[in-house]
């Protein structure tokens, strides 16, 4: 079934393409329309067209067919400009984030979508609350620590924690907090632990006590969200 976009009509169709398009030049050099035609699914024939547009209507772009184009420095967006998929996406997280049993989060989600769809191009036709997406069941209720974890990811700052792991054994630990995943098994949280010197993950129902130390944890690309997400690809890609 064809996306809900491409319903709307050719109008609609090239008013978001030209946004996508100028987007896709904000974070390039010198590109060639052959490969913009690839990224926005559309021909060469097409691209020319919409930079002829951008450019009579006063956007700085250099540049001619067969060299590349390249949009001047300085030239933005507005901040509020999403396309529809954009939108959906939105839509669908803040679903869910209003569905959890976190009274904190599930305000703020409710906020954050009436600041959002106040800001939208002809906000009375395009609602982010009629958008098809849903939470599909309620949690069975946000972690008592999850607020606490927020606040150290939040702050950089180091968590002591008593957990009981799988095998009844209890142990006390630092921990410089990471993430938070809300799994179909259940809420858990992943960091790096002093302890183990190493990335762990834990669930939130194992843990017993949590304190939030005064201590703040340094920035290290060893030890980091991107640092932990790569070694799980590493470790999911892995035979």
């Amino acid at each position: 079934m064809p996306a809900p976009h491409h319903r709307e009509g050719p109008t609609m169709r090239r008013a978001e393409r030209l946004f996508r398009l100028v987007d896709e030049l904000r974070t390039r050099h010198v590109t060639r329309a052959d490969d913009l035609a690839r990224t926005l699914e559309v021909s060469p024939r097409t691209i020319y067209r919409d930079i002829a547009h951008l450019q009579a209507s006063g956007l700085p772009i250099d540049g001619e067919a067969g060299v590349g184009y390249l949009l001047q420095p300085g030239f933005d967006l507005p901040a509020m400009t999403f396309t529809h998929d954009q939108i959906e996406a939105l839509a669908l997280g803040l679903a869910i984030a209003a569905s959890l049993d976190d009274p904190d989060l599930s305000l703020a989600a409710h906020e954050a979508r009436a600041k959002l769809q106040a800001a939208l191009p002809r906000p009375e036709t395009r609602r982010l609350a009629d958008a098809p997406f849903f939470a599909l069941r309620r949690s069975t209720g946000a972690p008592v620590h999850a607020r606490l974890i927020r606040r150290a990811i939040r702050q950089r700052r180091v968590v002591q924690i008593d957990y009981t792991d799988g095998q009844a054994r209890t142990s006390t630990r630092r921990l410089h907090p990471l993430a938070i995943w809300a799994m179909a098994e259940g809420w858990m949280f992943s960091g790096w632990c002093e302890l183990r010197a190493d990335f762990r993950t834990w669930r939130f129902d194992r843990v017993q006590a949590l304190i939030l130390t005064p201590d703040c944890f340094p920035e290290d690309p060893a030890r980091s969200l991107a640092a932990f997400l790569a070694r799980e690809s590493c470790d999911t890609a892995a035979p």
